[in-house]
């Protein structure tokens, strides 16, 4: 089911079965997915095979590389920024930086048992929705859209255990992984993002810390590496056009720094393809 609208709106709603699992890769301009395994399903997004189990949804954008690997029972929702812009939107939603657009984190959360009907009653009032011929059409669609994205940021935040985080720090972390997905391939320093965001280094790495996962230097790292790693395995670039797109100046400097972190040269891991 797809709604469109006179500005190239667009909202798809489907169920998705091994028959048109093709879906899953679909990209469109702008576009961001909610994919809800309503059985267990088997992907590889960017080369890693992901397991999503059952009642757990992901979130990825148009830059994200989806393959099929095994499909039973899938629910998708894809809309474009015409139709719901999150970034537009985000002191309704706040999901920018986490659900999407969070560097190289695929976000993921399980829906909790207690939460478990509200999904279900939203679904079930999104294909009526879609079926209806009303005026209003487009938004009730963003209304429930929005409604959506907020139960799954509060259970994201739930489950990442950032509920002790305060409104302040949670934005921090936020507009910092949005910064870096939207920088990265010309801002390679924590510094850089830290006058962007008018706070100091240190303050940067203390919220950080909090988390418990990764430094701002350590999320800047696996966004390049990411971007690379998408470049080498899917375009046919060449070792010295990719180091110049993410933004070093020499393929020497850009190879130690993905055999760092990667255990290989840039390429040797383009001939394991």
């Amino acid at each position: 089911m797809i709604y469109t609208g006179q500005i190239n709106e667009f909202i798809r709603l489907e169920e998705i079965t091994p028959n048109n699992c093709e879906l899953l890769k679909e990209k469109i301009k702008e576009g961001l997915s909610i994919i809800w395994a309503v059985e267990a399903l088997h992907i590889k997004v960017d080369g890693v095979v992901t397991l999503v189990k059952e009642n757990e949804i992901i979130f990825v954008t148009e830059y994200h590389n989806v393959e099929i690997v095994q499909v039973q029972k899938v629910r998708l929702i894809r809309f474009n920024r015409a139709f719901y812009c999150i970034l537009d939107h985000d002191s309704e939603v706040g999901c920018k930086g986490v659900l999407f657009f969070g560097a190289a984190q695929l976000a993921k959360i399980e829906i909790p048992n207690l939460e478990f009907e509200k999904f279900e009653t939203l679904w079930k009032m999104f294909v009526i929705e879609m079926l209806s011929k009303d005026d209003l059409k487009s938004e009730m669609l963003q209304m429930m859209l929005k409604r959506l994205l907020i139960l799954c940021i509060r259970i994201y935040k739930e489950q990442a255990e950032l509920t002790h985080f305060d409104k302040q720090q949670f934005d921090i972390v936020r507009e910092y992984n949005y910064l870096v997905e939207i920088h990265f391939r010309s801002k390679h320093q924590v510094s850089d993002y830290a006058v962007l965001l008018h706070k100091s280094p240190k303050t940067l790495s203390n919220v950080f810390k909090k988390v418990g996962k990764k430094t701002p230097l350590q999320i800047i790292q696996d966004r390049i590496m990411l971007e690379s790693i998408r470049l080498l395995r899917y375009t046919d670039k060449s070792i010295k056009e990719i180091t110049y797109e993410v933004g070093y100046e020499d393929i020497q400097t850009f190879s130690r720094f993905f055999k760092k972190i990667e255990g290989v040269s840039p390429s040797e891991f383009k001939k394991k393809g």
